[in-house]
């Protein structure tokens, strides 16, 4: 899903640029060719930033909500029972396990399951904080340099 926003983003960004070359050529001869690509680079900057910003927003608020509730996880306790504990390499059989252990066991199982989908969610957090902190300097910059130059029209 996220590779067809991005190749639809891309396909965008090249329709804009494509756009912006055919400016040129027509307002080459025009005394404000030059000022008219100025304007449409820094519209294309901040599209870009912007869109990089707001996907990495959408994705830390996802990898926020996978911290806050992380998926359940979906074994009951008697499928581990019949199932997973015949399946472990363990040196111990199962019919010397109470059902008190094999509870512990499966315990643990699920909370190392929940910690694991935790750190992805955390690792998944701090990559999309990236694509929030590292465009949004060059919008804010890109933001101001085209409130100056409305001012000066």
């Amino acid at each position: 899903m996220m590779s067809i926003i991005a190749l639809l983003i891309l396909l965008v960004i090249a329709a804009l640029v494509i756009g912006v070359i055919a400016a040129a050529v027509k307002t080459s001869n025009s005394e404000g060719g030059n000022q008219v690509i100025k304007n449409v680079y820094i519209y294309l900057v901040l599209f870009a930033t912007l869109m990089m910003t707001i996907g990495g927003s959408v994705a830390a608020f996802m990898a926020v909500a996978d911290i806050v509730f992380p998926a359940p996880y979906y074994q009951s306790f008697e499928e581990y029972k019949q199932i997973g504990v015949q399946k472990a390499p363990d040196t111990e059989s199962t019919e010397n396990l109470s059902d008190a252990e094999l509870k512990a066991r499966y315990d643990a199982m699920v909370e190392a399951e929940i910690n694991r989908q935790k750190s992805r969610a955390q690792n998944s957090l701090i990559k999309s904080l990236g694509w929030i902190i590292v465009p949004l300097p060059v919008f804010v910059y890109y933001q101001r340099r085209l409130g100056e130059k409305t001012k000066e029209l």
